[in-house]
């Protein structure tokens, strides 16, 4: 993966913000082949992608502003505690700079730091990688197991079925 040579070799977390948006621009590049209809999609609208060889697929459109898109992806289990979703990722695709960001909930943690050197903008860096890593890793094995949310996809997912 091009992503390794930005990551630093004692600890493996990004070197820098650029390094972190070079993954956000990988996912949303990735979404778009999820998802290629993309601004087409409403906010409310829930749909499920099926696939032979994976679970279903749950996405969910959150909200839809002029440049941005706020969705969920999902598996959902039914066991003996009762619905769970796992993984549950909620994430914002910036259209207009072409981004797609994993989100630790609806909204993420604001940048506290007051300069590179801070803590605060390790922390922040740190747990953005992981989770937009996950985010990639996700996309890369859904798209693998032929998960697909364009109409194409759909029609051919409901003949299957």
């Amino acid at each position: 993966m091009q992503a390794t040579t930005h990551l630093c070799p004692c600890c493996g977390k990004p070197r820098s913000i650029a390094h972190l948006l070079e993954l956000y621009e990988r996912n949303y590049r990735m979404l778009l082949r999820l998802i290629p209809q993309l601004e087409r999609h409403a906010a409310g609208q829930q749909v499920v992608s099926r696939s032979q060889s994976d679970c279903p697929l749950h996405l969910e459109i959150s909200a839809c502003d002029r440049y941005t898109h706020t969705l969920r992806l999902t598996y959902e289990f039914t066991d003996e505690q009762g619905l769970r979703r796992q993984p549950d990722l909620w994430v914002r695709a910036y259209r207009d700079a072409s981004l797609a960001e994993a989100l630790e909930c609806e909204h993420r943690p604001p940048w506290l730091a007051r300069d590179d050197a801070d803590p605060a903008a390790h922390a922040f860096l740190s747990a953005q990688w992981r989770r937009n890593l996950l985010l990639h890793k996700w996309l890369e094995y859904l798209l693998d197991n032929g998960h697909g949310f364009s109409a194409q996809t759909q029609a051919l997912q409901a003949a299957a079925a």
